[in-house]
């Protein structure tokens, strides 16, 4: 599978290091093996996505496997769902689930390809260096850079995406993948930052064109060192929110016990 050009929608072919369409719109493969497909003018910023610390901190507090139940029943998920074809992790960022999915299925003779999307360059520059069997592309969620029916399935974990583009590249009977948090999750990392803290909504997605296939819940405390309860703060949208005051006390915790809650939705296109 090839990508579309994000400028006129023409598909792209590689031809050595560049992708190129026959608008002649060339796109270059950074040395670490991904493209950036996000246009200057399709910027908000000037840097968009997580930044450097945010990912670090994200990266440091993943690979304690802290998010590794939810990582298996997604993949498990996947794989009772998918056999072949293309699939695509939105908002992948460095790649920590892109790759574990890639691999688990690859053990289980699943001929699927994998794509990791995200819009933040340094997180699709790190993954890209670290996962090879991963094609990483710096991109829109809201302007897929992918022709139409050309996905079997997409795994959105937290990421957003406009419903047209989740239609208008998802094959027909393909699949939706969706991780969104559940009433409690973070509570009490929350409840340190606001006042009155308001539990997550788990009603699930109305997606037109899609129907929902499963749903299942997945709830369980996490001990946590204080610099791992720090980075999961640092990784979090209410990271900014948090005052000095949170932060050194979070920090300087011996331990934080904090509760995961996780709703994992499948959907197939109609």
């Amino acid at each position: 599978m090839s990508y579309q050009c994000p400028l006129c929608q023409q598909s792209l072919s590689l031809n050595e290091r560049s992708f190129r369409c026959e608008n002649n719109h060339q796109f270059d493969l950074a040395k670490e093996g991904y493209v950036n497909l996000m246009p200057v003018q399709h910027k908000r910023s000037k840097d968009p996505g997580d930044n450097k610390e945010m990912m670090q901190a994200r990266r440091t507090f993943l690979e304690h496997d802290l998010y590794a139940p939810m990582r298996q029943q997604v993949v498990e998920t996947l794989a009772k769902l998918v056999d072949h074809g293309t699939v695509l992790d939105i908002g992948c960022g460095e790649g920590y689930y892109t790759s574990f999915f890639q691999q688990y299925l690859a053990e289980r003779d699943k001929t699927l390809d994998f794509y990791g999307l995200d819009i933040s360059k340094v997180a699709v520059r790190y993954g890209a260096k670290r996962y090879p069997n991963v094609n990483f592309c710096v991109a829109s969620s809201h302007k897929l850079p992918f022709s139409e029916n050309s996905l079997a399935a997409v795994v959105r974990i937290y990421a957003p995406c406009k419903h047209d583009e989740l239609l208008r590249c998802i094959e027909d009977q393909g699949i939706m993948l969706t991780v969104t948090p559940g009433s409690h999750h973070l509570y009490e990392l929350r409840a340190l930052i606001y006042q009155d803290v308001r539990l997550h909504d788990e009603t699930a997605e109305q997606i037109e064109g899609f129907e929902l296939l499963s749903e299942s819940k997945l709830d369980y405390e996490m001990n946590l060192s204080g610099q791992q309860a720090y980075d999961l703060l640092q990784m979090t949208p209410f990271a900014w929110k948090a005052t000095d005051e949170v932060r050194s006390n979070l920090k300087s915790q011996a331990s934080f016990q904090c509760r995961a809650d996780f709703l994992i939705r499948a959907y197939r296109k109609m």
